[in-house]
């Protein structure tokens, strides 16, 4: 079987283990009940490609109705690093005006696609209540003053794939979040 990857799996080294990410979903969902308004519903924006899995874990964790709907942008394409270049691919939504929207991301760095879904979601879909949750927030990356409502790890300069995030479209399937060293 041929493989159009350039990176080796047996290199990659473990930076948040599988347990510590499951057991930081129920963190998060918690702390997003109390964001929401009580006994209301959320729709949950997954991010996609990258923040399927994360999405698809963490809503299970949040003991209210929740609608979840999905967006796909690219800034990365096939780099390591971000190039800047936001492709809105699908923004397709139902009416979210007065509703209670939750965006789901896989990793904050330079915060553009951050930046860019935060405005997008104030100036047009006109949100009741609107808050960001990321499983990373890379800080040391940022080029926008933005910063999430939530989040789960902080990460630093490496570049991390593993649980929704891919080099060239693979390792997204690994159930941990790990980085190949320099």
């Amino acid at each position: 079987m041929t493989i159009n990857c350039d990176k080796d799996i047996k290199d990659l080294k473990v930076l948040i283990s599988e347990e510590e990410i499951k057991e930081k979903l129920k963190v998060l969902a918690n702390d997003i009940e109390t964001i929401f308004p009580r006994d209301e519903e959320i729709y949950a924006i997954c991010v996609l490609k990258g923040s399927v899995m994360f999405c698809s874990d963490l809503v299970k964790y949040i003991h209210r109705p929740v609608q979840m709907e999905f967006i796909r942008i690219s800034s990365y394409g096939n780099e390591t690093k971000s190039t800047n270049n936001l492709q809105a691919i699908d923004l397709t939504l139902p009416n979210l005006n007065d509703k209670n929207v939750l965006i789901v991301e896989d990793i904050i760095d330079t915060g553009l696609t951050a930046r860019f879904l935060t405005d997008l979601f104030k100036i047009k879909h006109l949100p009741k209540k609107l808050a960001f949750v990321t499983l990373l927030n890379k800080k040391c990356a940022r080029q926008v003053d933005i910063e999430p409502d939530l989040y789960g790890f902080e990460v630093d300069d490496k570049f991390v794939v593993g649980y929704g995030l891919d080099y060239k479209g693979y390792f997204r399937n690994l159930p941990y979040i790990g980085y190949f060293p320099a």
